[in-house]
Parts: structure tokens; sequence; C-alpha cells
């Protein structure tokens, strides 16, 4: 065999290791994708579960709604100083968190798909109680840009929710039987009390 072959089929040779070692680490960096989206996830998810983060939704979805009515608090909100202090400082709890969760839908850290069908419904629930509040912000600090993640968030999720509206259950899989004997006894329950 001539020296030129054996360079070719060297050549060739150190071709297949360079693509072989290519493919693995484009197999490796998915995984490793993978890996971290599985982290953020579980983050979200363990921040939404915990206790007060509970506490601050439950605020910013029923409690907030309600004070937002009572000039005394608007005007106790309004007050730069103490803007967020107490019990308001739940609004910032929620927008932040919204904010950065936005942050990983948008870049991809956290698939799209797979936080708008576990989240849509929070995401919503609370963008739209919060929706005063952010507009009052924005617009006393002349800045559109606050909280412009948990808005794109907001706006995927509602977009999501129109496009999947009774469709996220699975083709050919049957329902399970309802139990309406709950709803039947608390109608009950309101006809008596």
């Amino acid at each position: 065999m001539s020296a030129e072959w054996v360079t070719a089929i060297a050549t060739a040779g150190t071709f297949l290791v360079i693509a072989a070692s290519a493919i693995a680490a484009l197999i490796q960096l998915r995984h490793m994708r993978g890996s971290n989206q599985i982290v953020a996830l579980t983050e979200c998810r363990e921040t939404l579960e915990s206790p007060e983060f509970r506490e601050a939704q439950r605020f910013v979805s029923y409690e907030l709604p309600k004070r937002l009515e009572d000039p005394v608090e608007r005007r106790r909100i309004a007050q730069p100083q103490s803007q967020f202090e107490g019990e308001y400082k739940a609004i910032d709890t929620v927008a932040n968190f919204f904010e950065s969760m936005g942050m990983f839908v948008k870049n991809r850290i956290v698939d799209p798909q797979l936080a708008l069908s576990m989240w849509c419904y929070v995401v919503l629930r609370n963008w739209n109680s919060l929706l005063p509040i952010i507009t009052y912000v924005r617009d006393d600090l002349r800045e559109p840009a606050i909280w412009e993640h948990f808005e794109y968030l907001a706006a995927i999720s509602q977009q999501y929710l129109e496009r999947n509206q009774g469709k996220g259950y699975p083709r050919g899989i049957p329902r399970m039987r309802e139990d309406r004997s709950f709803i039947e006894a608390v109608k009950a329950d309101a006809r008596v009390g």
C-alpha cells in the first residue's frame, strides 16, 4: 500500500473519530439541558408549593382585589416609600417569581409547552390579580419593561389556553366517571343554610 493510501485511510479514520466525538458531545449536551430543565422545573414547583409562596399567592389572588376597591388601601399602596412592605410584600414575591419563570421559559431553559401545561392557570390568575398594580408601577416609574417576562408568560399562557381548551386530554382514552356527590351536597347545604 502506498503512503498516499495510508494517509487517506488515516485521515478518514480521524474524521470518523471526530464525527463520533461531535455526535457524542451533542447527545451529552441534550442530556445536560434535560437535567438543567428538571432542576429548574423542580425549583419552580417547590417554590409554588412552599407555604410562604402559597400565602403570597392567596393574598395576591383573593385579598388584593378586595383591597384595591378601598380608597385608603389604594393610597397606602401608592405611597412610594412603603409601596410593597408588610403584607404587600406578597406583590413583589409573586411578580418576581413569575418574572423569573417567564425568563426561563422565554430562553427555553424550561420547555414552554411543559411549563404552560402545568402552570398556565396559575400564571393567569396571578397576572390578572396583579395587573392593576403592574400597570400602576410601570406608569409611575415610566418603565414599561417592569415584569415583562411575567407579561410574556401570561400572554403565552392565554394563547395556550385558547389553543388547547378542552384538548389537553389524549384522544382515544376514555374519561373516568364523575362523582357529583360533593357538588350535590354543597347545593343542598346552600338551600338549607
